[in-house]
């Protein structure tokens, strides 16, 4: 091992931030009303730090990337032009730090409630339009952790990580519910204890549950998920495949009773099954799979095409239209994608797990206001622009015509 000389420097400090670096006060003033409900929640003489300045800060975070670290978001917190614009008051790192640990995060799910149903809906398939429920894809995505948040339980000692449980709006473009919980939390009991009516759930292969399938129609929902190819069932009715759905890679079309005499909790209900061929995608383009699993599944990627069975209660709705919905399950993660890599959440402030769930309620806020802000679902580019504008390198009015020359959403 080469040992460097007593005189190496090392790493290079970082400059102090100043003030003119901070702008955009007008956008978060616009939130603070919305936060003031929170005020007095957890209230102590002996804290500096409410809980709406706490989550006013940490927007204010998400919206100035040269904001990097706590130390660096309480340097903010002292200057005038903060205390001034947004009536911010002066932190320290112990009230910051505190404040991770004592305010509670599900009083900002009211606010994320409130801010959804500001927005308008921004999906261009009308076909959607005539669905009389609301497309809801379901999900969840890994967190990274560190070893000594010994909540965050994943795999084994050595691997820590937290789950984001997440519900998105389909035709508002916009995440709709959340939970956290440590990597191992169940995907299906989050969904069960969070169920709502009106809602079509849309579902990948791990909410496959049949008690989960069946608390979804008793709660005057529906749902649409994928289901492993050696499920049991009955055929009732084999129903016609129009040649619109063939080109969309419909195999059969079947009214079916699913589940064995061992799982019958779906016996009663008439449900629809579709088999699909479908192109395997990594193997066309040569992709080797990863993961623990990828020595059990390695003979299924040789394969360039696999068949995919698709289970919904939504007897009437057009096999093309089926399809469709769950193709639209991918935006789910297109969002995650956009939450880790561009809001950068892996980045933690907080190694608590109610320190951690707030910090990702404050960035689901983040993400609905960008959305509510430019009336489009967030980009890179366009989060780019609000950060330049906060940092003060882009003025209002170049801002506005970013916002206003957007092209519709496509999807």
């Amino acid at each position: 091992m080469v040992i460097p000389p007593a005189n190496t420097p090392g790493r290079k400090k970082k400059a102090p931030l100043k003030p003119n670096e901070i702008q955009g006060a007008k956008y978060l003033r616009n939130i603070l009303d919305l936060l003031a409900s929170l005020r007095a929640h957890r209230d102590c003489p002996n804290r500096d730090l409410h809980y709406d300045e706490y989550v006013a800060y940490m927007l204010l975070y998400f919206f100035t990337p040269v904001v990097t670290s706590m130390r660096g978001l309480q340097q903010v917190s002292t200057f005038e032009a903060i205390h001034r614009k947004l009536k911010l008051p002066r932190f320290s790192l112990g009230a910051f730090s505190e404040a991770g640990r004592v305010f509670d995060p599900e009083l900002l799910a009211p606010v994320m409630g409130e801010l959804v149903d500001q927005i308008a809906h921004v999906h261009t398939d009308r076909r959607l339009d005539t669905l009389g429920l609301e497309p809801t894809l379901v999900d969840g995505t890994l967190l990274h952790a560190l070893p000594k948040m010994a909540w965050a339980l994943w795999v084994d000692d050595e691997h820590h990580a937290a789950k984001l449980h997440l519900e998105y709006a389909l035709l508002k473009a916009a995440p709709a519910r959340a939970t956290v919980t440590d990597g191992n939390g169940n995907e299906r009991t989050v969904l069960n204890d969070t169920l709502a009516p009106g809602k079509l759930y849309v579902l990948d292969g791990g909410y496959a549950d049949y008690g989960l399938l069946g608390s979804i129609l008793d709660g005057a929902s529906s749902f649409l998920v994928r289901v492993r190819s050696n499920s049991v069932y009955k055929v009732l009715e084999e129903r016609p495949v129009s040649t619109e759905a063939c080109k969309g890679g419909v195999q059969e079309d079947l009214i079916v009773r699913l589940g064995s005499d061992s799982a019958p909790q779906l016996h009663e209900r008439r449900l629809r099954l579709l088999k699909l061929q479908v192109p395997n995608i990594d193997a066309l383009l040569g992709r080797k799979r990863r993961g623990r699993r990828a020595r059990r599944k390695a003979q299924d990627s040789i394969a360039t095409e696999y068949t995919l069975w698709l289970v919904t209660d939504q007897l009437e709705l057009d096999a093309e239209l089926v399809i469709a919905l769950y193709r639209y399950r991918w935006q789910i993660e297109l969002f995650f994608r956009w939450f880790k890599k561009i809001l950068e959440t892996e980045h933690l402030l907080s190694h608590s797990q109610n320190g951690l769930t707030l910090m990702v309620y404050c960035a689901l806020i983040a993400s609905l206001l960008v959305r509510l802000w430019t009336g489009r679902k967030p980009t890179k580019r366009t989060y780019e622009m609000v950060c330049f504008h906060f940092l003060g390198w882009v003025s209002e009015v170049e801002l506005t015509d970013h916002i206003e020359g957007l092209q519709p959403a496509v999807d």
